[in-house]
């Protein structure tokens, strides 16, 4: 039961709390100038029975069916309080709060947490209006953010790695670069301060029955909208899609959110797979060493076909490489912007 549930709970035990004591307080100021409750409440109608007329065990057997019976009263009003609970606490809050996203129109949200990966790469949480509200953001879309840096709007686009499941909040994963515009503006806010954002955007959303398996090629902070879908995905259920994940850093140390990514493999592991490759492997690395390479692909990636995608995201140099080794193994060429139906989605 969350707060809103118990505030409700509480006005309406309250409420018919002292409703009952004005009833019986009022019953009792009658009785004393020697009015007849029953007989003001039905004024009108044929008079009450006479139980003196009948024989003691028909009495018996009246009282027994609850006429002026307190205890009838306070049954059926305990049943009236824990039916109202229930449907309350069962249907009465279920639904969301309105999304707070909204395309077409720039909002500021304060940072409220910062949770450091490494030593240039945060988890930044947004605090949303309301501790119940919820970002509105479809599983594979981003948000842009925006800031003004030397008298110029500078703007950049990130995938949240939270979800709505996830209330009053939303998460940036965010790799800071010196000369990174948005992400430097990003790495020195404080608590308190606030960005401002804008979306939903993007042509990919992504559904149970999207696919019958996805593919997905990372490079660094690439990971983020695989690990939307990736999360989304593995909660589900209902949802039989299979997920192959090609992760491709520089270094060990720049693998993001790796336990995460292993737990789920291991708890999955009929679901997801995924292989890490490095330019710079420490000694006794079992991964991939180097770039990512079209044997690599063919071995860990979904053969062609009309109900299979692979998604890519990572650096430009790493994505037109990636691309020409899909070509190489007669997968359908992507488009300049990918659409939603393609089956290969460049992010």
């Amino acid at each position: 039961m969350n707060c809103q549930q118990a505030l409700f709970a509480v006005s309406f035990l309250s409420t018919l709390a002292v409703l009952v004591f004005s009833f019986h307080w009022l019953r009792a100021k009658l009785r004393e100038a020697g009015y007849d409750v029953s007989r003001l409440i039905l004024i009108g109608l044929e008079p009450k029975i006479d139980t003196t007329q009948f024989p003691d065990d028909t009495s018996n057997t009246l009282m027994a069916f609850g006429i002026d019976s307190s205890y009838t009263q306070v049954i059926a009003l305990a049943l009236a309080v824990a039916s109202s609970v229930f449907i309350f606490v069962k249907f009465g809050s279920s639904s969301k709060r309105k999304p707070v996203l909204n395309p077409q129109v720039w909002q500021e949200f304060s940072l409220k947490e910062k949770i450091v990966i490494s030593p240039n790469t945060a988890i930044y949480r947004f605090a949303l209006p309301h501790p119940q509200d919820v970002l509105g953001l479809p599983i594979g879309q981003h948000i842009s953010v925006s800031t003004e840096i030397n008298g110029k709007d500078v703007m950049r686009s990130y995938t949240p790695t939270s979800s709505d499941d996830d209330l009053g909040h939303f998460d940036l994963l965010i790799k800071s670069y010196e000369k990174g515009n948005i992400s430097r503006y990003v790495s020195l806010l404080k608590i308190g301060d606030k960005v401002r954002i804008r979306g939903p955007k993007g042509a990919f959303k992504y559904t149970p029955t999207l696919s019958r398996e996805i593919g997905m090629i990372a490079g660094g902070t690439g990971i983020t909208p695989m690990l939307q879908i990736i999360r989304a995905a593995l909660k589900n259920s209902e949802d039989k899609t299979k997920l192959n994940l090609i992760y491709a850093n520089v270094n060990f140390e720049d693998i993001l959110l790796k336990k995460e990514l292993d737990d789920l493999a291991a708890a999955h592991p009929k679901r997801f797979q995924v292989y890490y490759v490095l330019n710079n492997p420490p000694q006794g690395w079992n991964g991939g060493t180097g770039f990512v390479t079209k044997d690599q692909i063919e071995k860990h990636m979904p053969s062609s076909n009309h109900d299979i995608k692979v998604l890519m995201c990572g650096p430009p140099p790493m994505i037109t490489a990636m691309k020409k080794h899909l070509a190489e193994l007669n997968y359908p060429a992507p488009r300049t912007i990918s659409k939603l139906e393609d089956q290969i989605f460049a992010f």
